[in-house]
């Protein structure tokens, strides 16, 4: 083995393998994690080396113990590289971005697409894994592992595994009080060590999975019905429900921020709200929540996952309802019977796209197709590219470089705060321009049809502030900036002229605390579905609607619908 003569070879245990590697890891792939745990100690007291002695024996021997059982001789190699592989490419994740692998966090690395994986991996990352995992990868593969009967080898690695778990319990024990501290002070940090954390996100989510498989899914809004409130002529309904994507609320010129970033859509009759919160701070949280009849308020992700949504009630009620996908997938939203889903292929459109994906004008351009052959009311879904990260200047036309300079790169670390908003403001200021077409195409249209657009971020992102990056930080302890995004309504003249929605007064509302939880309502309650679903209080046109008595079956104080 690599072309080491056999003789020259140490023969070791498969436990004591086991073990070193599992030290390397715990001591070279946990810097978040140890600069956590030693931040404002004083290193002149001997009682804080001692604390960090013991917190690196705890880990390794719960580790061992987690570890050990599954290395079974035959395996044990390639387990062991695979385990210090993805433990060295978790490291340089959670040090270059400041996130944490939490079960979330993990499912988005197993949803990713390739397209998205591109993004991530650079040069710099298989450069840097590389380099870390080549001494350990070597010892693995250079050694010899003994060969002891069956039930010797299951002997010894339960002595093994007992006693290392009575070693991490000692270590534990003797820094209890101090570990207990930190641990309730900083809960989220147990995210932070490596290999633990993906490990308990991939035992998560594969429990999850299997779940999900077995699991029935839940009929919502089955009575669902189009009532016509309003005084207006027969032409086909459409909605324009545009999910954005990693667009934060902070950057948006129309709530506030000082660059002029949303010039087109300020020139239209858009309302934008200012208090906006998202579900998640990621896309795989965010848009099963959003579409979800329970939401934030009484989240229950298996249920979210398990049960009908907004799409599947509109199509309850008669309309036809399409998701045009410009990003990864409608993360199950649009799973249910009746309602269509297509991903726009580059091919299409070569003029807005490379040989991998596309600019979101694809959207505005398939949609103005669509609407020559709208024939009775129509929900689409656009899901935007946005500014998904870190390959923000990808998001953007060349004549979009406004904002200059701008980082050209997805190593964001590598470019200075200042490039990497410039590149991240340009994105928002293509957005802007996409929803402004968006509005165009729909008050174009020659036969004057009742059309409306409504456009909300999944979620929102950091850009370096406290150190951080991106998004998928738990919400529990997640920034404003990744929580807090933007909503642009937009009604047109034959839906505000006909009374149905009045504008004047939903500009008043633009102040309120709103959520992710309000979309689902406000949509059956825009578009005059009756559902014992909907729920008058959470929508926020509700109260704008010309002075036409609602009928819908609601109830302010409802709990979520049971089905």
């Amino acid at each position: 083995m690599l072309g080491v003569p056999n003789h020259s070879r140490p023969m070791v245990r498969v436990e004591t393998l086991v073990l070193v590697v599992t030290a390397w890891i715990v001591a070279t792939a946990n810097g978040p994690w140890w600069s956590a745990v030693s931040q404002g100690r004083d290193w002149s007291q001997p009682g804080n080396w001692l604390f960090l002695a013991c917190c690196f024996v705890m880990l390794v021997g719960l580790h061992f113990a987690i570890i050990a059982p599954l290395s079974l001789r035959r395996i044990a190699r390639p387990l062991l590289t695979l385990l210090v592989m993805v433990s060295a490419g978790a490291a340089w994740y959670m040090s270059n971005f400041s996130v944490m692998l939490d079960p979330t966090m993990v499912q988005n690395v197993l949803r990713t697409d390739a397209h998205e994986a591109r993004d991530l991996l650079n040069l710099h990352m298989v450069g840097s894994v590389l380099l870390w995992s080549a001494l350990p990868v070597a010892a693995i593969w250079l050694v010899r592992l003994e060969h002891p009967t069956r039930l010797r080898a299951l002997g010894r690695r339960a002595a093994w595994v007992g006693l290392s778990l009575l070693v991490a319990v000692v270590a534990a024990l003797g820094i209890s009080r101090d570990l207990t501290s930190f641990m309730r002070n900083q809960r989220e940090a147990r995210y932070l060590i490596t290999p633990g954390n993906f490990i308990w996100g991939l035992a998560v989510n594969s429990r999850a999975r299997v779940a999900d498989a077995r699991a029935t899914r839940e009929t919502i809004g089955a009575d669902a019905r189009f009532v016509r409130l309003a005084v207006a002529d027969s032409n086909p309904r459409v909605l324009v429900l545009v999910v954005g994507e990693t667009a934060r609320a902070a950057n948006f010129s129309l709530l506030g921020y000082p660059r002029e970033t949303n010039p087109e859509l300020a020139k239209t009759d858009a309302i934008a709200f200012s208090h906006v919160t998202s579900c998640g701070t990621s896309t795989e949280v965010s848009v099963p929540c959003m579409f979800s009849p329970y939401g934030r308020e009484h989240y229950d992700e298996r249920r979210i996952h398990n049960s009908e949504g907004l799409l599947d009630v509109l199509v309850h009620a008669g309309y036809t309802v399409k998701w045009l996908d410009n990003q990864s997938g409608c993360k199950g939203v649009c799973k249910g019977a009746g309602v269509q889903y297509e991903k726009l292929e580059p091919a299409t459109a070569p003029d807005l796209c490379d040989s991998t994906e596309c600019h979101d004008e694809i959207l505005v351009r398939r949609l103005d197709a669509e609407l020559a052959q709208v024939d009775r009311n129509t929900v689409f879904v656009l899901h935007m590219m946005g500014n998904h990260g870190p390959a923000y200047f990808k998001r953007y036309p060349a004549e979009f470089r406004r904002f200059l300079p701008d980082c050209a790169t997805a190593e964001l670390r590598k470019c200075s705060r200042e490039e990497v908003v410039n590149a991240y403001d340009n994105a928002i200021l293509y957005t802007d321009h996409v929803l402004a077409r968006v509005i165009g195409t729909l008050s174009r249209d020659p036969r004057h049809l009742e059309s409306s657009m409504i456009y909300v971020s999944d979620h929102g992102e950091s850009l370096g502030e406290h150190g951080l990056y991106l998004h998928g930080i738990p919400y529990a302890i997640a920034p404003d900036l990744q929580t807090h995004v933007p909503m642009v309504v937009w009604v047109s003249r034959q839906v505000a002229g006909s009374g149905d929605v009045d504008t004047r007064c939903l500009r008043q509302k633009t102040g309120e605390a709103l959520s992710h939880d309000n979309l689902f309502h406000s949509v059956l309650g825009l578009l005059d579905v009756q559902t014992a679903a909907y729920r008058s209080g959470m929508d926020v046109f509700d109260g704008c609607r010309g002075g036409v008595t609602r009928s819908l079956v609601q109830s302010d104080n409802a709990t979520p619908p049971t089905g």
